[in-house]
């Protein structure tokens, strides 16, 4: 049994926290526990696989480097000679334009043959581009990596910041969870990655960091990929659980209030968008103060781990992949654990998760409601499936009011609008200072997790003008869908702070809408991992 303590407030006007101590299971298993898993595969950073022991090996490089593969500098010596060989041959072709990928198989028979693959990054990065093309090298490592056996991939580089975006764009290449091909899984596997950088393969990297967001970017995503059915509400919990668990000897502690809690504790929002579901909701607050801090960072997520609209219901073409609206709170899930294995963070740290499923039912909130929030404000329901800023709007009341932050981030699949306000793959941030939005979008651009700002205008778009209600505080929903509503959203969250967070405040939030480049296809990406590792280096720094 592990017992985590953390404050729980009373009922009371006044809130004031209390202890409460919650005694949690070490064994809770869930039915979707125990399915057999399909071929795993490990991305190991600066590992070196043996000699004669992959089954292909994949180079990957920028357009401009190819042309000094035929003298071979920049190429480690590592490599085998027949590996060169092929490199050479590559770089002719992909220099004169031919091509812009090459494999070949080595080796006297089918069973023993080794694949090689070459592949071209393009250079063409404008100025709302990162420090390389993370999109190609996602890309080029699922279509040149064989299918199964272990795998050695070199990536050539210019500089040695390039590093960390590339990795966790090959992360994005192996997705963890998979349900494909349960009967007769493939072996285990690792896929080996090496960078050299300028030529020199001896170059320092952080190495140990970047194999900590790769991981955190893999987690997040494993947690958007895994359907509603097996990542409900309550297995959700279960995961916040396990890694508080993992970080407890780092001084993590874990606040748990769930259920009926809610409601008598006065999380008007959450408890009613997740009231109609099986699995009842929950806010989890991780909490990391190490020893001499002097700043907080929080970080507050959107958890709904399925989003039908409620009974303002989705069409059907709209609900599918619904079970990826909880990638906000997976982002700061994992960006926590990164951040605090890395030992490097000295300041207080934060992840308040807001984990919902909105669903159809008896119990289900109705249009019409009023809900009466944890900021004291109201709010009449005008759209059931608006759902997310309202339980966000627990959330940073709660963080605000309790958790004293400098800085807090909150990351949320909020609104469609976004990806006609900044496009697929940058997130939308809206942010009370111009300096700080300067500061996010720098760090997308080095994290590769790229970022774009939405208009902050609260005077035109607040509450006041696009929420107006005739009998509660404000509607949930805004009334001119034309009119910047991925911003709209974002102020609507921002009422629900507690204290001074305007422009002339010394205190600074970001709202990160990260709808679009939170999902590939179908599969989730991770993204926003990255980025919270980049912006709590630059806050601690």
């Amino acid at each position: 049994m592990l017992s985590i303590a953390g404050p729980i407030r009373n009922q009371s006007s006044k809130r004031h926290p209390i202890n409460c101590i919650l005694s949690l299971s070490s064994t809770a298993v869930h039915p979707y526990q125990s399915i057999r898993r399909a071929m795993s595969t490990s991305v190991l950073f600066g590992s070196k696989p043996p000699l004669n022991s992959v089954s292909g090996r994949v180079l990957l490089a920028e357009k401009p480097l190819f042309v000094t593969i035929a003298s071979q500098p920049a190429l480690p010596s590592y490599l085998p000679d027949n590996v060169l060989t092929v490199a050479e041959q590559a770089s002719t072709l992909i220099s004169e334009g031919t091509t812009e990928t090459f494999t070949s198989f080595l080796g006297p028979t089918k069973e023993s043959r080794e694949q090689v693959s070459i592949g071209s990054i393009p250079i063409e990065r404008t100025r709302w581009n990162g420090l390389i093309r993370t999109d190609s090298i996602q890309d080029l490592a699922t279509k040149l990596t064989p299918k199964s056996g272990d795998v050695s991939m070199t990536i050539l580089l210019s500089f040695v910041e390039q590093a960390f975006p590339a990795a966790c764009a090959v992360a994005r290449a192996f997705p963890l969870y998979s349900r494909k091909n349960l009967s007769d899984p493939k072996p285990p596997r690792t896929v080996h990655v090496n960078f050299v950088v300028n030529g020199k393969s001896e170059v320092e990297i952080d190495y140990a960091g970047i194999q900590l967001a790769v991981s955190g970017v893999r987690f997040a995503a494993r947690l958007g990929d895994t359907p509603a059915s097996e990542l409900h509400t309550d297995a959700y919990v279960d995961e916040v659980k396990n890694l508080a668990r993992k970080l407890e000897p780092n001084g993590v502690d874990l606040t748990l209030i769930r259920g009926t809690e809610l409601r008598d504790q006065g999380f008007g929002g959450l408890w009613n968008v997740g009231k109609g579901s099986e699995h009842p909701p929950a806010l989890a607050v991780l909490k990391y103060t190490p020893p001499g801090a002097k700043k907080t960072l929080a970080m507050v997520g959107k958890g709904v781990v399925f989003d039908t609209g409620g009974l303002s219901l989705k069409p059907t073409a709209s609900m599918l992949s619904m079970k990826t609206d909880m990638c906000g709170s997976a982002a700061c899930l994992a960006a926590f654990e990164a951040i605090v294995l890395s030992g490097s963070f000295k300041e207080n740290l934060y992840a308040v998760l807001c984990i919902v499923e909105n669903s159809v039912d008896e119990k289900s909130y109705r249009n019409d409601d009023i809900l009466y929030m944890y900021s004291g404000k109201t709010v009449e329901v005008n759209n059931t499936d608006a759902e997310g800023r309202i339980i966000l709007a627990d959330g940073v009341s709660y963080a605000t009011k309790h958790l004293n932050p400098d800085q807090l981030i909150e990351l949320s699949t909020l609104t469609g609008a976004q990806s006609y306000a900044t496009g697929t793959r940058h997130a939308g941030v809206l942010t009370n200072s111009a300096h700080f939005e300067a500061v996010v979008v720098a760090a997308g651009k080095k994290s590769g997790d790229l970022v774009y700002p939405l208009l902050y205008c609260p005077e035109w778009l607040g509450v006041g003008k696009q929420f107006a209600s005739e009998v509660a505080d404000m509607k949930n929903s805004v009334k001119d869908r034309v009119n910047a509503p991925s911003s709209c959203a974002g102020h609507f969250i921002e009422a629900h702070y507690d204290g001074d967070w305007s422009e002339k405040s010394s205190k600074v939030f970001a709202h990160l809408d990260i709808a679009a480049p939170s999902t590939s296809g179908e599969r989730t990406t991770g993204y926003g991992v990255p980025l919270l590792i980049e912006l709590a280096r630059v806050f601690s720094s």
